[in-house]
């Protein structure tokens, strides 16, 4: 698009406002920036958008909001579900209230009802709402982990998943179709209070959706045991976590619970962390020196909308606190309630099921082969595993026993549809108190899986590339390795090639290609010797190229020293194409 012609257009048009346009004509000399905010409409993808806040169309804002929303009414509209409703949520970020007001009033204005949460509220919280509400839809104003300048838009379809096909190609097109932002439409709040069409979700909501976690618990007798002696150290890190997880931690029994005072409060600056991101460790430099000072026995972060669970435990033997991946996390959980489960019921379902994303460890195989469950993969992106959840339901055949992505997320249940921060912690505080009573620690227990299972060890590599340019490099890389695939890398022969853009998984000596039996996706995936693999593929949410690593060692350094490697000789494939 001509972007100084809708650069003036939003400085002439009396639509925008006069704060929009004074931000605007505060960057008047600046043509790189005019250019970054209006060289392209802010795209609305799978995940929805998510973007820098600020002024024009490349920018998350009221007006990109209105837009986005008004293609979803149009979808809903055409679809024939307007009459079921959305359900809107959002974070504690900075203009998350706005945005989603602004949604909800161009819902109205649309004549379709929006059910609001009155406060900040966590995404699985969202995901069940829009079930149990029975809405068509649902929208969470979120940026999950991104830093304090971003903010973004999701939207969930009426199973309580993100949006999955064919819904996700229905409702892009129909934004992208939403030309004209002056045809955009919204509504006052108190007309829209007034007809019906804005309705707060009260407490109530919560109270159930507490109730469905507490129902997953497998060993309150565990929980009772030692509910005084297990010490957490909990931090929310500014964002939605602080009372849900609280709330369902007190009431299960756990009575030594220390907050981080410092991140308790919601505040979309972050003021005591640069990076929201329970996988960062400079996150949790409060929350450690709390743990040392009470002697934890695990420290506990959720991101800003309550979905990925961060975890520190403590060595028993040493004194010391080591930094759980969302693989290694997720594996101990998911171990937990299938070993669990099995114990307590006496036997697993026939068609029970452990669903993973292909990005996500091999250790979780294993784990599945122990008990002798089914293991699934599926996309990047938890809507999947939600998609399968969805088709089991339809069916009949399959039973969810636990779901769980490398990027700090997982699944406990069926209730909702989206990994689930307070679940994981319910469980992980349920797991060290079951191991406590058997004189264990969470980090005891994982190192009794790794030894039942091998040592797996797992990394991800991000290479940032922002900008107009960034973008042609990141295309540029992905096409490069699609034309040209390695033979080798590092010390691991490639012995096949899974392009999930084309569909097909290619033997690299016979040359035969078989189906991926996914959806197409823009991601290669190398299938090394030795149970090891790197894949490649763009974020979906951020201007990087991801790359995840998984070996598996005979040892714990052997498998870091294994990684480390792998690690190096796989950014070494696009150095030079950078």
């Amino acid at each position: 698009m001509d972007y100084r012609k809708a650069y003036e257009e939003w400085l002439t048009n009396p639509y925008f406002d006069e704060a929009t346009k004074a931000e605007l004509r505060a960057i008047a000399g600046d043509e790189k920036e005019i250019e970054e905010r209006f060289y392209t409409e802010l795209e609305f993808g799978t995940a929805g958008l998510r973007g820098i806040i600020g002024a024009g169309t490349n920018r998350m804002n009221i007006y990109t909001v209105r837009r986005a929303t008004q293609g979803l009414a149009n979808y809903m509209k055409k679809a024939g579900v307007q009459e079921k409703g959305v359900a809107i949520s959002y974070d504690s970020r900075r203009m998350s209230p706005e945005f989603a007001d602004e949604a909800a009033l161009n819902l109205a204005a649309n004549g379709i009802r929006a059910y609001v949460f009155a406060s900040l509220r966590p995404t699985p919280e969202l995901s069940y709402a829009v079930r149990k509400l029975g809405a068509a839809a649902g929208i969470n104003i979120t940026a999950s982990h991104n830093p304090a300048e971003y903010n973004g838009y999701k939207v969930y379809w009426e199973d309580g998943a993100q949006i999955t096909p064919p819904h996700d190609a229905g409702i892009m097109a129909e934004v992208k179709a939403v030309t004209d932002y002056n045809a955009v439409r919204t509504m006052e709040l108190t007309e829209a209070k007034e007809k019906g069409l804005y309705i707060t979700i009260g407490e109530e909501l919560d109270r159930s959706y507490m109730d469905e976690i507490k129902q997953l618990v497998l060993h309150q007798d565990a929980i009772d045991a030692v509910k005084d002696d297990l010490k957490i150290v909990y931090t929310p890190l500014h964002g939605t976590g602080n009372i849900p997880v609280r709330t369902i931690l007190n009431e299960l029994g756990f009575t030594k619970v220390f907050i981080v005072k410092e991140q308790e409060a919601p505040d979309g600056d972050f003021p005591t962390v640069g990076y929201p991101n329970p996988e960062a460790p400079d996150a949790y430099q409060l929350a450690l020196a709390l743990a040392k000072k009470e002697d934890a026995d695990l420290v506990l972060a959720t991101d800003p909308d309550a979905d990925r669970l961060g975890v520190y435990v403590k060595d028993g033997q040493t004194g010391e606190y080591h930094m759980l991946t969302g693989n290694m996390s997720g594996c101990l959980i998911g171990d937990y309630i299938i070993g669990q489960t099995k114990a307590v019921k006496g036997a697993l379902p026939e068609d029970g099921a452990f669903i993973r994303s292909i990005v996500t460890t091999n250790l979780a195989d294993a784990v599945a082969a122990y008990y002798g469950v089914e293991l699934i993969e599926v996309l990047t992106g938890f809507k999947f595993i939600g998609q399968k959840i969805l088709e089991f339901e339809r069916e009949g055949r399959g039973t969810y026993l636990f779901g769980m992505e490398e990027s700090y997320g997982c699944l406990p249940g069926t209730y909702a549809r989206d990994k689930d921060a307070v679940a994981a912690t319910m469980f992980l505080c349920e797991a060290a108190a079951y191991y406590k009573t058997q004189g264990k620690t969470l980090w005891d227990a994982m190192l009794a899986l790794y030894e039942r299972c091998g040592y797996y060890q797992d990394h991800v590599e991000s290479v940032t590339l922002k900008g107009i340019e960034g973008l042609e490099k990141i295309r540029h890389i992905m096409e490069y390795l699609r034309k040209e695939p390695p033979k080798a890398i590092g010390a691991y022969p490639v012995l096949a090639v899974r392009d999930y853009q084309a569909g097909t998984i290619a033997d690299m000596q016979t040359g035969k290609a078989v189906p991926t039996g996914l959806p197409s996706s823009n991601v290669l995936y190398y299938e090394l010797e030795e149970d090891a693999w790197v894949c490649v593929r763009p974020s979906g949410t951020e201007p990087k190229v991801k790359f995840y690593i998984g070996v598996k060692g005979d040892s714990m350094q052997d498998a870091q020293e294994k990684v480390n490697a792998l690690s190096d000789a796989a950014l070494d494939l696009v150095r030079n194409l950078m």
